[in-house]
């Protein structure tokens, strides 16, 4: 055992911990957990803890269902809502690497995904990193089955707004994030009612993507602790706006910034450049990822922050891509943002698909096209045409009649996730497509 299972082991007595949740996610993004006594941990390091692979969704078939789950030391944290210090007996958790009972990992765990998607881009010497803007709505309850759901404010962007529940809320949340060793950049409240935004400070992107599910699961905790339900929805209203989660990435050469280039137009270097070329063309293969809910493009139908076609642009936020303004004296912060993901997506997999599209625009040296300087949102289907703006999948099904030819996607997720993936969304599409909606029965009711 190393240091830091060292560390773990005297934590555990040091801190009274009586429960370790070991924490892994399924295929889809949902967040798995078994909770072990902590004198079964010594033993989880070194030979990991047994489970049926085949009860999890999209893990394995029933002859191939024994999986162990090995636990990260590196992502040990006490969780401040339940117990420890003066409320009793701590709980712990650790996030987990899957892998096969012969010791190799396992194809359809998505935190190998990325793993191997991010050591594909350490051989060429590039680390990723990301900052994830993450968008959510709170609601006074959990909405009933059919319901229209309440926020629990009429507030909007920026406003401040006297004993606000958001601002209670925004307080106790990030608290707790920072209590967990989750630093939060910005907060404030988002332009629909009751809608949230927290900004999570850049870090190495295997970090970010275990940082945005433990933030899931305390954001749906301290709602719960208020009594309110916080969701993730990316489109729960149809006259406000959808909940986002715009990204900014960044490679680095060790301790330089690949994307800056002193002089460059944006000061973007040619790296830069052709990353935003890669995702640019493959971003309509890679948005069953990004956006993977048949709801994911109700946000996407353009207006309200949500890009509806693949482009970029210079500090322009009707853009696909942006490239923010220039700070001067702070090369080391060039980035671009990435404005179709959700945070409704399995963050494991979205970083992965994107990483790998920028960095086939890097490898095969992919020309950025010309830059969109109008409001992207206000042309019309024919000027986007003539801009060489194409759209964004218009559904579900779209993306996945695009993402079923996509070699890029294949690759990076590896045969059994793409296929399992692909098959769970067609099935939900189907599903979708045979609901009789409201807006029919409004519509038809009175007049057929």
């Amino acid at each position: 055992m190393g240091k830091q299972e060292d560390f773990v082991l005297r934590a555990l007595e040091e801190r009274d911990v009586r429960f370790v949740r070991l924490w892994f996610t399924d295929v889809l993004g949902f967040l798995k957990s078994v909770s072990v006594a902590p004198a079964e941990l010594e033993n989880a390091f070194e030979e990991g803890i047994g489970f049926d692979g085949s009860a999890i969704e999209g893990f394995a078939r029933v002859y191939e269902s024994d999986m162990l789950a090995h636990p990260d030391a590196a992502t040990f944290q006490i969780l401040p809502w339940r117990g420890g210090d003066d409320g009793g007996p701590a709980t712990a958790r650790m996030f987990c690497d899957i892998g096969m009972p012969d010791g190799s990992p396992s194809y359809a765990d998505p935190r190998h995904v990325l793993k191997r998607t991010l050591g594909a881009a350490a051989d060429k010497g590039f680390t990723f990193y990301t900052h994830p803007e993450i968008e959510f709505y709170l609601f006074k309850d959990m909405p009933g089955k059919g319901d229209e759901p309440q926020p629990v404010d009429r507030s909007g962007f920026f406003d401040h707004t006297a004993q606000s529940r958001g601002a209670d809320f925004r307080r106790e949340a990030i608290t707790m994030l920072e209590a967990m060793g989750i630093s939060v950049e910005f907060s404030h409240h988002e332009g629909g009612p009751g809608q949230q935004e927290i900004d999570l400070r850049y870090a190495d992107a295997l970090t970010t993507a275990d940082n945005i599910m433990t933030f899931r699961t305390v954001i749906r905790e301290v709602a719960l602790g208020q009594d309110i339900w916080a969701s993730f929805m990316p489109k729960p209203f149809t006259t406000h706006p959808g909940s986002g989660m715009h990204t900014h990435v960044s490679l680095f050469e060790g301790d330089r910034n690949a994307f800056f280039e002193a002089g460059a137009e944006y000061q973007l270097s040619k790296t830069g450049r052709q990353f935003i070329a890669g995702i640019l063309r493959h971003a309509s293969e890679i948005s069953v990822v990004t956006n993977q809910w048949v709801n994911s493009y109700k946000r996407l139908l353009g207006g309200g922050e949500a890009p509806s076609g693949v482009c970029w642009g210079h500090n322009n936020r009707s853009a696909m891509v942006r490239v923010p303004m220039y700070k001067p004296n702070k090369g080391q912060s060039t980035r671009v943002e990435l404005r179709t993901i959700d945070a409704a997506c399995n963050p494991y997999l979205a970083f992965a698909v994107v990483l790998a599209a920028g960095m086939k625009g890097i490898e095969e040296g992919y020309e950025l096209p010309r830059e969109a300087e109008d409001d992207v949102w206000s042309l019309t289907e024919r000027e986007r045409r003539a801009l060489g703006i194409t759209p964004l999948p218009r559904s579900l099904w779209d993306a996945i009649g695009i993402a079923e030819d996509s070699e890029l996607l294949a690759e990076t997720l590896g045969e059994h996730v793409f296929d399992f993936f692909l098959r769970n969304k067609r099935a939900e599409w189907e599903e979708y497509r045979g609901q009789v909606s409201a807006f029919e029965r409004d519509r038809m009711l009175p007049v057929l």
